[in-house]
């Protein structure tokens, strides 16, 4: 069974930590029980250097998951 609560104060703290580290470019944020996972799309597109320096300021495990054609994409496992 998910725990719905626990994964919106996930949520709120992912939206905390990319506010502080990018700022407010949050596209997307939900998650996907079909992966277990909530996943993050951005409203810009990250060089390495800020997918890495991003994945490092998260405190849940994060891996970058690619290019939309709104920006940069994360899975993160709650």
């Amino acid at each position: 069974m998910i725990d719905f609560n626990a994964i919106w104060r996930y949520q709120d703290e992912i939206r905390t930590e990319v506010n502080a580290s990018l700022g407010d470019c949050i596209w997307n944020l939900n998650y996907n029980p079909a992966r277990q996972c909530i996943e993050l799309e951005l409203e810009r597109h990250l060089d390495d250097e800020e997918q890495e320096m991003l994945s490092s300021q998260l405190t849940l495990p994060a891996d970058y998951d690619g290019e939309s054609d709104n920006g940069s994409m994360f899975v993160i496992y709650p």
